[in-house]
């Protein structure tokens, strides 16, 4: 039996490795009951030279490759969100490349599901940003996206959040934007635990009477909006959201912490998927939802519920932190050669995080080929100093 010393609860202790590797199986979208999107990362390239926490350099190669990897197993591809560091190591001009070279490959494809983030972060915050500022900022992403015939999907924004003096502001941002968008896109209501920023988005610090006004909004627009994605990691105000949507919005879940039983709904409705956690447990997830499409919910659970205690981990608090994980899981299951990250990310998470997150990844099914982990894993410790 394999096994590694890890170091856990503050010390090194002996591990057997006991999962059972969900196998990679090639899928289409239509064998899934539900939308899925998966929020895909980038791969940074080490051998730039460039300064890493300033300058972004992108491994194009492995980044693509990734991308390709997701459409195989029949998921979608969120291309340019936060899981790719937007905001976090990943600016406009090269989220705008990214954005142009995935739209590429996906027309190369049939069947290749992808929409694509705009948001306003090459417009800084700052007490001098009008609301018409942000509103060009916006027009201007879109512009780039809908010219490469991207879809859309509508990021919260950090200069809104800092400059609307209400719920009005909100309202009149997107009533502007909807009603000038090619085709109907998906809003993402980010809360603050990913992106502190974004605290009082819609105008409220209470995320039920927030939820009011972006029920206006997709109200007034129902014929423009594909569907919502909340990212508040509770099931309970989802649900209820949910519950409230107009006729033919979806509710995209973006609960890394209670996905499974959200995406298997319940008597009154389901939750389709836009997840980060989507990106580091592809294999696993595709399987499930094919159980899902196929009447097997009981495989659907078994599959899919090991890996909650795995993602409640990558997203714990400080929860922005959580592209970390997901890019040492791409590290250990060899879909990239290092552990680096852009902006210097891969420091952002302990070395007990990572070890932690190596046991229930195994525990999960998530790690392809045990021994290619194992030996990944100690040249990880290695550089820490546990040899």
């Amino acid at each position: 039996m394999t096994s590694i010393d890890l170091p856990l609860e503050g010390r090194l202790t002996r591990y057997e490795l006991v999962g059972r590797p969900v196998p990679l199986q090639k899928r289409a979208l239509t064998d899934f009951p539900r939308v899925a999107f998966a929020a895909a990362h980038v791969v940074a390239d080490t051998l730039a030279d460039n300064e890493p926490w300033l300058t972004p350099a992108i491994d194009w190669e492995r980044t693509l490759a990734f991308r390709h990897r997701l459409w195989d197993l029949g998921l979608g591809v969120a291309e340019a969100m936060d899981t790719a560091q937007r905001g976090m190591g990943l600016g406009w001009p090269e989220a705008r490349e990214l954005i142009r070279r995935a739209l590429a490959e996906a027309r190369g494809r049939s069947g290749a599901l992808i929409a694509c983030g705009a948001g306003t972060d090459h417009l800084a915050p700052g007490p001098d940003v009008s609301i018409e500022d942000i509103l060009r900022a916006y027009e201007s992403q879109i512009e780039a996206i809908e010219a490469e015939g991207g879809r859309i999907i509508l990021m919260a924004s950090r200069a809104l959040a800092a400059a609307a003096q209400g719920p009005e502001d909100y309202i009149r941002v997107y009533d502007r934007i909807l009603s000038q968008v090619k085709e109907p896109v998906i809003i993402h209501w980010l809360g603050e635990m990913f992106d502190p920023a974004l605290e009082g988005y819609w105008g409220n610090a209470d995320h039920m009477e927030a939820m009011k006004t972006s029920l206006a909004v997709l109200e007034a627009h129902a014929e423009k909006v594909d569907g919502i994605k909340i990212s508040l990691l509770s099931k309970e105000k989802e649900i209820a959201m949910r519950r409230r949507l107009p006729k033919g919005v979806r509710m995209y879940t973006g609960d890394d912490f209670n996905y499974a039983e959200l995406i298997a709904g319940d008597e009154k409705g389901y939750s389709d998927a836009l997840l980060g956690i989507f990106d580091a447990i592809a294999p696993v997830a595709s399987a499930a939802l094919q159980a899902l499409g196929e009447g097997r919910n009981g495989e659907f659970f078994e599959l899919l519920e090991p890996t909650v205690p795995l993602s409640r981990h990558i997203f714990k608090a400080p929860t922005r932190f959580y592209k970390t994980g997901v890019v040492f899981l791409a590290y250990l299951n060899g879909l990239q050669d290092h552990f680096v990250m852009i902006g210097g990310q891969q420091s952002a998470r302990s070395l007990a995080h990572l070890a932690e997150l190596f046991r229930l990844a195994d525990r999960a099914g998530a790690l392809a080929d045990p021994e290619l982990a194992v030996a990944r894993m100690r040249r990880v410790l290695a550089v820490h100093g546990v040899d």
